[in-house]
């Protein structure tokens, strides 16, 4: 499995995804800012080529970055050379989330994971991911972690079962809803990947020794074109703000989580 991790996203453009899908992007970053610290060492762990980390580094916070796909791990080092911030970051390393032993316990006043948690198709793995997460992270500390949604992944392939092969019989998606794995029949196309139930989320992540702040639907409500978000903010500065105002409020509502393909967890440390 993280060999064809490492194939994909070596030639998959994860910068562009977020600047082509802006919405999740926009409302993980609004949360993580909201409750970040004002200031400390942040982890971002699984952080593909840096877009949230890069944020991080502008509003002054130390940043050590980690990625099993060594390209993207280069490609982060030298967007923050172009972008003026590599005085910002402690550290550049080619890591797997399950097991971050370059670090030391409680190195870190938060942590991020965006990325790990969708490609460990092993529950036992899953489970290492997030115990080393929490063993980096201080007592107290917030951790931010992306999952993506199995009941809106039915949907996906529903309306489109070309794209989502196996997908494209009901036998296939009886077995998907049951195990939440998924295995792309087309090669080079997206990596095998497991989507968790939205009500197992916080179970899950309270076993392993969180207590749970927010879930949030990252995708939900504001998965914009290009046209409609140049139509809101043609109509100027406040009505934009507004609307963002109202994208971030229907994150948070519970009837949202069905529709969102990315979902973003909020949890401390106990």
């Amino acid at each position: 499995m993280e060999d064809a991790v490492i194939r994909y996203y070596s030639r998959f453009d994860e910068w562009g995804r977020l600047d082509r899908e802006p919405m999740e992007f926009q409302v993980n970053w609004h949360f993580i800012r909201k409750l970040l610290p004002g200031r400390g060492h942040i982890l971002d762990n699984g952080a593909g080529p840096g877009k949230y980390a890069m944020e991080l580094a502008r509003c002054g916070y130390e940043v050590t970055l980690t990625d099993l796909t060594p390209v993207l791990v280069e490609q982060a080092e030298r967007k923050s050379e172009e972008l003026g911030l590599r005085q910002q970051f402690r550290g550049f390393h080619t890591a797997d989330a399950r097991e971050l032993m370059l670090f030391r316990e409680e190195q870190f006043d938060a942590s991020l994971m965006l990325g790990p948690m969708y490609h460990l198709q092993e529950e036992a793995d899953r489970v290492k991911a997030v115990r080393e997460l929490r063993r980096v992270t201080v007592t107290g500390g917030l951790v931010f972690v992306a999952f993506m949604s199995r009941i809106r992944f039915m949907a996906t392939s529903l309306m489109h079962p070309q794209h989502w092969k196996p997908l494209d019989r009901a036998a296939a998606i009886d077995r998907f809803l049951e195990t939440g794995v998924f295995d792309h029949q087309d090669e080079g196309r997206f990596t095998g990947a497991y989507y968790f139930n939205i009500d197992e989320i916080e179970p899950f992540m309270q076993a392993q020794g969180f207590e749970s702040v927010r879930l949030v639907a990252s995708s939900g409500i504001g998965r914009f074109s290009q046209e409609q978000t140049d139509y809101w903010r043609g109509l100027g500065e406040p009505e934009w703000n507004r609307v963002m105002e109202l994208v971030y409020e229907a994150a948070e509502s519970p009837y949202l989580l069905g529709l969102s393909s990315h979902l973003l967890y909020i949890g401390r440390k106990i």
